[in-house]
């Protein structure tokens, strides 16, 4: 009997040691998801659109925690990941019958445009995961380049539908988001380089 009231006495200690250190572990969690959240927030003020920036990237805090570099590179794939996004999007959009010829030059220019502003930030992120072997000021600067000219094909997407106002307002509603998600990853990428001049 007493051996027995032991054994259980001993068993209640170890899980009740089991649940103080689940405890402790979610609380650590949770204080260390509401520091990276905090640092995103805090983070995004620097952007152009700090809502979108913050909604588009707390999602992934965990990812990111509190390094400025892992919160470039997550807004770099969050933007490449929209970017390819719209870019399908168009394609389907471009094969709705009953476009003039007009709109349907201006859709294939804008695909296009879109494809490049696909490959300049596939070209940053790769950049920006490399190990450093480079000057890290010349790397910054190649990536600040190539994001800020995927944003120029955003920007420019939508300029060949003037003739057709109806057109270019579905067109632009496509293409803001992504335009502006990358602004936020180009302001983001600036901050990151900023660390380190």
């Amino acid at each position: 009997m007493k051996g027995s009231y032991s054994i259980n006495k001993s068993l209640a200690n170890n899980v009740l040691l089991i649940i103080l250190l689940f405890t402790s572990i979610i609380t650590l969690v949770s204080a260390i998801e509401k520091t990276s959240t905090e640092f995103i927030r805090t983070s995004c003020k620097k952007t152009t659109y700090p809502t979108l920036c913050f909604n588009s990237l707390s999602t992934r805090a965990g990812a990111i925690q509190t390094s400025p570099k892992l919160l470039a590179q997550t807004a770099l794939s969050v933007s490449l990941d929209t970017t390819l996004s719209t870019s399908s999007s168009m394609v389907k959009l471009s094969q709705v019958h009953g476009m003039t010829p007009i709109e349907v030059s201006a859709m294939k220019d804008c695909i296009e445009l879109l494809s490049d502003s696909v490959y300049e930030l596939k070209r940053s992120i790769e950049e920006m995961n490399r190990p450093g072997s480079k000057d890290h000021k010349l790397i910054m600067s190649d990536i600040q380049t190539w994001v800020s000219s995927a944003m120029t094909d955003e920007d420019t997407c939508s300029e060949g539908f003037v003739n057709d106002p109806k057109m270019k307002n579905v067109v632009r509603g496509k293409i803001v988001n992504v335009a502006h998600i990358t602004s936020n990853a180009l302001a983001l990428i600036n901050s990151y380089a900023s660390l380190h001049e």
